[in-house]
């Protein structure tokens, strides 16, 4: 009689390669390792004779990084859904999607359960079991860290299981850095990083770029165009989203840009510090806003602030698939039917410099903001509006001045 199916969500390190004999172990199920490829390059290389070696049935391998850009990241991007003032959700970003194909292969396979190896203090246990619940609410989600069965708490002990089941792995008990890496980011924590107080070792962490103490001393002049709200080119070649994004992590590296050290508040409550390396999101954030400058209007644009604020925490959470964020996301394409034109900045030593930017639908208008007079703007004409303006301040003043009076 066949057994039941488990999907597991396999990257290959030590803690999912540690989950395929645990899972037959103790719930006797055929396990199908399934990796989503968000853009983690070589992080890919031999993961199936290793998933295979360790008992798994098969792995799927899933290319799913132009999904993740156009469907994931450009939403974000027009967004401009920045968490905490300094986080671009690399990581929140790429969840929901990995949630969404271990539910569409887990119905492919006829799978009656999904594992994931996230840990339980950690916010990507609910984005991926928010996700699951949000798409099939049907099928049962085995969370290994929070598990009873569970009796690991250490690389050695998860290296030392392995051993006891025949698996030999390329994995050393030394302790690194805990790192998450798609094609937007490569996020860190651990080692000094747990101890607000010590400075990054930046020698020992960067993996996608340099300090900016150690970029080049001349500026890098970068031109890019948007359509729509949406990336088109860079330096005058058109390219998908995917590959743009490419060209600007190497920009980006190069020249010490989105290097961020944050203490930033996870949602099951506690404080996290983490240092984040996203420099290409980091110049396409910067260089679509500059051009929203340019065309939104004063109230459009506040409101598209709160909600890109608002934004930020939906995806942070893990509420991706749910009516607020469509609706939010519906708002926030409708600000983008004219963020379209032509922006270009200067990278240099860890800071993005405009350099010009052009709209066919910019509201900038040299007659009115100039010091000049001009047909449509009158300097008699602010008198009365500041009048208006600032009626109800002054006459709080008057009352506030009559009590005192009267006090006397």
């Amino acid at each position: 009689m066949a057994k039941e199916k488990v999907i597991l969500a396999y990257s290959g390190g030590l803690d999912t390669t540690a989950i395929i004999p645990w899972l037959k172990e103790n719930f006797d199920y055929e396990v199908v390792c399934v990796c989503i490829d968000c853009g983690q390059e070589e992080e890919l290389d031999g993961l199936n004779e290793r998933a295979l070696s360790c008992g798994a049935s098969k792995l799927y391998i899933l290319d799913v990084v132009d999904e993740f850009c156009d469907e994931y990241i450009v939403p974000c991007v027009m967004a401009h859904a920045v968490y905490e003032n300094k986080y671009l959700l690399g990581t929140s970003m790429a969840r929901p999607l990995i949630a969404k194909k271990l539910v569409e292969v887990a119905r492919k396979e006829g799978a009656v359960a999904i594992c994931h190896g996230a840990t339980g203090k950690g916010n990507d246990q609910i984005r991926f079991e928010l996700g699951i619940k949000a798409l099939a609410p049907d099928i049962k989600i085995i969370a290994a860290w929070r598990n009873d069965k569970w009796t690991m708490d250490s690389r050695e002990s998860e290296i030392e299981y392995c051993k006891a089941h025949g698996i030999n792995l390329p994995f050393s008990a030394d302790s690194s850095y805990s790192r998450d890496r798609n094609l937007w980011h490569i996020s860190h924590e651990g080692l000094e990083l747990e101890d607000p107080s010590l400075e990054p070792n930046y020698k020992h962490l960067l993996v996608l770029g340099k300090t900016p103490e150690e970029a080049p001393d001349t500026p890098t002049t970068v031109t890019m165009t948007f359509e729509g709200g949406v990336p088109k080119s860079v330096n005058g070649k058109e390219m998908k989203v995917s590959d743009i994004i490419r060209t600007l992590n190497k920009l980006g590296g190069d020249n010490g840009i989105g290097i961020v050290d944050i203490v930033e508040n996870r949602v099951v409550g506690m404080k996290s510090r983490g240092v984040y390396e996203t420099p290409g999101g980091t110049i396409l954030y910067e260089a679509h806003q500059q051009l929203e400058e340019l065309i939104l209007d004063r109230d459009t644009y506040t409101m598209k602030k709160d909600m890109g604020n608002k934004f930020a925490d939906i995806v942070y959470e893990g509420k991706w698939f749910t009516p607020l964020r469509e609706a939010e996301q519906a708002f926030i394409e409708s600000t983008q039917k004219y963020v379209t034109g032509e922006v270009t900045f200067k990278l240099y030593k860890g800071n993005i410099i405009k350099a010009g930017t052009t709209s066919p639908y910019s509201l900038y208008n040299e007659s009115i903001a100039s010091f000049k007079t001009g047909d449509l703007y009158d300097h008699h004409d602010a008198e009365g509006f500041i009048n208006l303006f600032g009626l109800s301040s002054k006459v709080r003043a008057m009352k506030m001045q009559e009590a005192e009076k009267n006090s006397k």
